[in-house]
């Protein structure tokens, strides 16, 4: 069943999300070759409960950390460690926020020093995806709009988009309905309606679309060891048209003053 939200609910959904942004720029200013993941989970933490807000995915379903890191090959879920980010990898941050009752949860790609150019290619085409997503993310639409967007996007490059892992509702719940798959044809799924939250979230792989999961239950990984890239924004369906509720903004800015 898929919750709409009113108005104002969706207000303080955006609140839980400029979270995570800030968040994810506190992570953006630490990403470099040698950083351990550990450091990176600690400080957005800190950071999350600093403001008031309390880590959606540490204790969800048994997940032991605050942030999501997945580096190279490792799709999503990847569990922070003592593992130490290299010069050339590229690393996929998920985090996620509650504050009021409401969670946020989005994803960014960040370079770890000097990236290959075929990755770069990766991560710029996934983050266009996205965007192309969300241009089909309006009332009258459906969420098959969005995942034939990404879907027709990527492949034209020859890049596989992963099935088992979807974009979803947000709200009250860290996900809820509708699906948001980043594969299929146009006018299928649910209709989009005012009220509706979700994520949108291409998984773009390198090379083959199929996953293998590592033995702590949660690392997900493509069965070729090629990279993956992720970005993940929310969309809020308003009286007023389609917001993005989420921003890169604050990351970014990190990013261009390095």
């Amino acid at each position: 069943m898929i919750h709409f939200k009113s108005e104002r609910e969706i207000e303080i959904i955006k609140e839980s999300s400029l979270i995570v942004g800030r968040t994810l720029a506190e992570v953006a200013k630490l990403i470099r070759p040698g950083m351990f993941c550990g450091t990176l989970d600690r400080v957005a933490e800190e950071f999350i409960r600093d403001n008031g807000a309390t880590p959606s995915f540490k204790g969800y379903r048994g997940f032991p950390a605050t942030l999501c890191v997945s580096i190279n090959d490792v799709v999503v879920h990847g569990i922070p460690s003592r593992h130490e980010l290299r010069d050339g990898d590229i690393v996929a941050v998920d985090c996620g926020a509650k504050k009021n009752g409401f969670h946020a949860d989005y994803a960014y790609t960040f370079y770890v020093g000097r990236v290959a150019e075929e990755i770069q290619n990766l991560c710029k085409r996934t983050k266009e995806a996205l965007y192309l997503g969300i241009e089909q993310a309006k009332v009258g639409n459906r969420v098959g709009d969005i995942s034939f967007a990404i879907q027709s996007y990527v492949e034209k490059f020859g890049y596989s988009v992963v099935r088992e892992m979807i974009g979803h509702g947000i709200g009250r719940r860290v996900h809820e309905k509708p699906d948001v798959p980043n594969f299929g044809q146009k006018g299928g799924g649910a209709k989009i309606k005012k009220g509706m939250v979700f994520c949108i979230e291409p998984m773009i792989n390198l090379g083959r679309k199929e996953l293998q999961t590592d033995k702590d239950g949660w690392t997900a990984r493509t069965i070729d060891g090629l990279p993956s890239a992720h970005y993940e924004h929310m969309v809020a369906i308003r009286e007023t048209g389609t917001e993005v509720l989420s921003t890169y903004k604050y990351i970014e800015e990190v990013l261009n003053n390095k």
